[in-house]
């Protein structure tokens, strides 16, 4: 996952909000959301060559979402290191309160290659990075987070961020708008590109809200939206690489919290 823009307790009706683009390499094997059969109360997509997830929700109520750090040069990424997407199902498969989760994870993150973590339990939310900046637990507001720490204003969050409170302010949200907002393809200008490391054209080609960048671009785009009950839609869209065409899968029901994950 690259992209979440997420709004915690601003609206009245819906506590949490989460717009998100999964971006990825397209020979990377996946599977879309639905619930696992190895954990029947998980909802999320699969990566199927490292097991874990992007983002994904419990039927009790847990919410899970990651990110990669982008860096280049020195911090690049470690090909030994950890697979990020078992944080998200390890912490929606536990019952592990979100704060004790965070404080175990900080003991041991510096193993696993640069993230952004948001978890939460319809309690609280947190996030915790190993890039720097301490782990927090978030107050009411609205987030967004890309491939730096949380609310670093690059110009597709900015731009994303400011689309997505607009959404949220005029009515209760929608997914099909949420879905075009997660579509957007601009590129930033020049002159407001930050330097991880990965060289000028690489950097442009990464900083629509929506990729398509040869080999690596936006694989999928998930909508979330919880209701102050609990009630759950999830919708993901799937895009196929190299046309236009998309599939979207939705997922609708009423929270179980005393239905543990597994």
């Amino acid at each position: 996952m690259c992209l979440i823009f997420l709004s915690w307790r601003r609206h009245a009706a819906f506590p949490l909000v989460v717009a998100a683009n999964r971006d990825e390499f397209y020979g990377r094997p996946t599977a879309p959301a639905a619930f696992w059969d190895d954990a029947a109360g998980l909802l999320a997509g699969r990566d199927l060559t490292g097991g874990g997830t992007w983002l994904g929700v419990t039927r009790a109520g847990r919410f899970a979402a990651l990110t990669n750090h982008r860096s280049g040069g020195a911090t690049a990424a470690d090909a030994d290191a950890p697979t990020r997407g078992r944080l998200v199902s390890d912490f929606l498969l536990s019952e592990v309160a979100p704060g004790a989760y965070v404080e175990s994870l900080s003991r041991r993150a510096g193993a696993y290659n640069g993230f952004n973590l948001l978890i939460g339990d319809g309690e609280g939310l947190h996030w915790i990075s190993n890039r720097g900046g301490n782990p927090r637990e978030l107050a009411p507001g609205t987030y967004g987070v890309s491939n730096a720490l949380l609310d670093t204003p690059w110009p597709k969050l900015i731009r994303g961020k400011k689309r997505f409170e607009t959404l949220l302010e005029r009515r209760d949200p929608d997914p099909d708008e949420i879905f075009d907002l997660l579509s957007d393809r601009r590129m930033a200008d020049e002159d407001s590109l930050p330097d991880t490391g990965i060289g000028f054209e690489r950097e442009r080609a990464l900083s629509p809200i929506f990729i398509t960048a040869g080999d690596y671009g936006t694989r999928s785009s998930t909508v979330l939206l919880v209701r102050s009950d609990g009630y759950t839609e999830f919708h993901e869209r799937t895009h196929e690489h190299g046309t236009s065409e998309s599939k979207t899968l939705t997922y609708a029901y009423p929270v179980e919290p005393d239905r543990e994950a597994v």
